[in-house]
């Protein structure tokens, strides 16, 4: 196993991956982020059935996409060099981004998912990307209509009424909620920025 795993409670795998999950997340500390996570599972499957999207492949990446939440900011990036990932500037600058790409890895190395179109989900679920698959996109919204704050969403009642008219729509409604607020974001990840523009484009 891997070094940067080392520091892990880990128990073995039942073969039932919801259970596993938790039981991992609340092992490490994270019991709100199993909590969330178990939502972000659910609500991804609800939305890859309205769009005829994989829904086993939606669960199973809603369940896996913030696993990384074991490791604390001020490690993410040393856990990043550690497992070979390219970091970056942006990253480098505000950690929190590169959760994705770790939750990645963790869900290769750990949980033995070796579907990429599930890999890739969970690794741009927080910014998106250029020529985003549909599980992204489903990925993507319903990680943002269960957030992992207190209360609703300022942004939920928009983004439901856009999924109303498509998965495009309802995406392309959250970035634009990030991009007119961009001068107030730590860092405008380029992934993020290139899934703005190209989707943008789509919209008019």
């Amino acid at each position: 196993m891997h070094a940067a795993y080392h520091p892990l409670k880990l128990e073995p795998l039942t073969g039932d991956l919801r259970k596993d999950i938790v039981q991992f997340l609340r092992l490490n500390g994270c019991p709100k982020t199993a909590e969330h996570s178990i939502r972000v599972g659910r609500e991804a499957k609800r939305v890859a059935e309205l769009y005829q999207v994989n829904a086993m492949s939606a669960e199973i990446a809603g369940y896996l996409h913030d696993i990384s939440a074991v490791y604390a900011n001020d490690v993410r990036i040393e856990v990043a060099r550690s497992l070979g990932i390219d970091i970056l500037p942006e990253e480098e600058s505000f950690p929190l981004i590169i959760h994705q790409k770790i939750s990645r890895e963790m869900a290769s190395d750990l949980f033995h998912i070796h579907d990429q179109d599930i890999l890739d989900a969970v690794g741009c679920h927080t910014t998106l990307r250029q020529d985003a698959t549909l599980l992204d996109k489903v990925l993507f919204v319903a990680d943002k209509i269960e957030w992992d704050q207190a209360g609703s969403p300022p942004y939920l009642n928009q983004i439901m009424q856009q999924l109303d008219k498509s998965l495009d729509h309802a995406t392309y409604e959250y970035i634009n909620y990030l991009w007119r607020q961009k001068e107030k974001l730590r860092v405008v990840h380029p992934w993020l920025r290139d899934a703005y523009y190209e989707l943008r484009a789509q919209m008019e």
